[in-house]
């Protein structure tokens, strides 16, 4: 049981007796920090039933705990609050319940019976993954992940954009320029190689456009006119055609981007259980567009496109079927979703990770599955996100002035090996050893950096802040843990067992209430939908951990049953910055 709800039945049977009313829910908050207390009833609401003052009602009712719940030792009010303060016992009994959990806070998969689809990353195969795919990824994964430990069913996917003029630009500046290159003649990664050619395509356009204005023509007429995009438009007709030569380049180049794009994941430590390519979906959707104007739901315009009118839902008119007979980009993604349920007929919700520009797009999206009446319409949630810029501002792809996955993956890694070889003692690592910590620790910063602000939030991303082993970083609860692996290594005594300590330190009592949060951390991430939460909860906990330890001694303790229960309760702390961690994707090293 709880601590709440242990207080919250004896407050509810204590109002009963002293005041005659009877009380449901009680209001309960952490006890401020300059009160004595460990958690706080607020009284304001009991004067909706008693007409009494406030310190009144609130020394009554600790009276009333004190003498009839054991696990409650003294208390004082303070205005309308009162303060609690709770028995060693309860938290040693407390800690002890949950000291040989490995995997506190996490419950099984499935337990609520509740199943839910994730997807994330989906990129395009005209170039490789950058910074702003990285939020993505990060984001999907994490929440993922943390679905997983709230008691859910994930099925991770995504879809990839393999198909459309951007796809076409990459292929025919590589029939161009590219001299029959590859990824193993050049000696790139495929998606990097790839990227290139749509770097080139962008530079010849602007020359072909610069080139019509100057004898004559609009910029808008340029555009349209521009020989190399004439070439790209007829290659995307082909391709829609079934041409074979470019229906062969398509396969061909597209797998060499897969191939980089599964590099950059491994690295990146993030997978999928299922994958979706436009190229297959886009024509998804159609049938329902006739189902949808069979129930009224959709209507026709006189040049036969098909509409739905969503004003009296506060949005617009959406066109769902172009008067061609050509689907739209809706239809598709209303034909995906529904598709996607047949393939995993247990999904009884969805996550979309996309970034905040679309929030209209699925607005509209929800609502079209919704009215379409599938119940699991209701289920559907946009995991929008802000962008992540540098200092030097935004990121074009055209322009190739992306910062690419792959380079700050590795510049994460060297920044972490130049800052941990002036810290760490690593004199007896091997040099394999010594490189895979430089990656788990550039790595863990780089996660950390971008999971612990809010979802909506824009970054502004600095990679050497992100690196520093102070302050709310990546490194810095690394490091922590890694102190804590120090200081059970160096016990040479039993501290696997269970003993009986008379009483508690204020900062062991702190540290144990703040490890009891993780499982309502969790909780409230997956409700949420917000990996920060876990992450700053985990900064919160290292905080506390490492405000012990500079109080209190440890294997220094000459009191043998104090020095063995602070070993226990740093291992506890250890193990839950390692389980928080896991569902950020972030390893934790043994030393540093």
């Amino acid at each position: 049981m709880s601590l709440q709800k242990n207080l919250q039945s004896t407050v509810i049977k204590g109002a009963q007796e002293l005041f005659n009313i009877s009380l449901e829910n009680i209001e309960f908050q952490a006890t401020r920090k300059e009160f004595e207390g460990d958690i706080t009833i607020v009284i304001f609401p009991f004067l909706k039933f008693i007409k009494e003052n406030p310190t009144l009602i609130g020394t009554k009712i600790g009276d009333y705990l004190k003498e009839n719940n054991s696990i409650v030792k003294k208390f004082n009010v303070v205005a309308g609050f009162l303060n609690i303060v709770i028995s060693d016992d309860y938290y040693i009994d407390s800690f002890y319940k949950i000291f040989d959990n490995d995997t506190f806070g996490f419950l099984h998969e499935n337990v609520k019976n509740d199943t839910i689809m994730v997807e994330y990353s989906s990129p395009n195969t005209n170039k490789p993954l950058h910074l702003g795919h990285i939020r993505n990824n990060l984001l999907g994964y994490s929440v993922a992940e943390i679905l997983k430990a709230s008691g859910k069913k994930v099925y991770k996917t995504q879809i990839i954009n393999d198909r459309g003029i951007h796809i076409c630009k990459s292929m025919l500046a590589w029939q161009k320029y590219g001299n029959g290159a590859t990824p193993g003649t050049s000696g790139l990664k495929g998606d990097k190689l790839v990227g290139n050619y749509y770097v080139a395509f962008d530079k010849e356009y602007k020359v072909q456009i610069q080139a019509l204005i100057s004898v004559g023509k609009t910029e808008d007429e340029a555009k349209k006119l521009a020989p190399i995009m004439l070439e790209a438009q007829q290659m995307l007709l082909d391709w829609e055609a079934g041409k074979p030569e470019i229906m062969a380049l398509w396969k061909t180049m597209n797998q060499w981007v897969y191939d980089g794009f599964d590099e950059t994941y491994k690295n990146l430590g993030v997978n999928f259980d299922s994958k979706y390519f436009e190229s297959n979906t886009y024509l998804l959707g159609k049938d329902v567009v006739q189902f949808g104007l069979e129930k009224g739901i959709f209507e026709k315009d006189p040049d036969a496109s098909v509409w739905i009118d969503l004003t009296d839902d506060g949005l617009d008119r959406k066109i769902v079927l172009r008067s061609d007979g050509t689907a739209v980009y809706m239809t598709q993604d209303i034909g995906t979703a529904i598709q996607r349920v047949k393939d995993f007929p247990d999904v009884s919700g969805m996550v979309y990770t996309v970034g905040n520009e679309q929030d209209y797009h699925f607005k509209v999206l929800f609502l079209i599955l919704k009215k379409l009446g599938f119940e699991w319409a209701k289920s559907l949630y946009h995991l929008s996100y802000g962008m992540v810029e540098l200092p030097s501002g935004k990121m074009k792809s055209r322009e190739g002035t992306v910062v690419d996955a792959d380079d700050l993956i590795q510049e994460m890694t060297e920044t972490a090996k130049k800052i941990a070889s002036e810290l760490g003692k690593l004199e007896d690592y091997s040099a394999s050893e010594k490189d895979k910590l430089y990656k788990i620790i550039g790595l863990g910063a780089l996660k950390y950096y971008i999971l612990k602000v809010d979802p909506k939030k824009q970054i502004l991303f600095n990679p050497e802040e992100s690196v520093d082993f102070a302050g709310n970083t990546g490194p810095f609860i690394q490091y922590t843990h890694a102190r804590i692996q120090s200081i059970l290594r160096k016990a040479n005594f039993d501290f696997a067992t269970k003993i009986k300590i008379e009483e508690l330190h204020q900062k062991e009592k702190e540290l144990i209430k703040q490890i009891e949060l993780f499982p309502y951390i969790i909780q409230s991430a997956a409700n949420n939908y917000s990996p920060a939460l876990v992450a700053n909860y985990t900064y919160d906990l290292v905080k506390e951990y490492n405000s012990f330890y500079q109080t209190v001694s440890i294997l220094g303790e000459e009191n043998h049953i104090k020095k063995v229960f602070r070993v226990q309760l740093s291992k506890k702390v250890a193990l839950t910055i390692k389980l928080a961690f896991s569902l950020l994707g972030i390893e934790v090293p043994d030393r540093m």
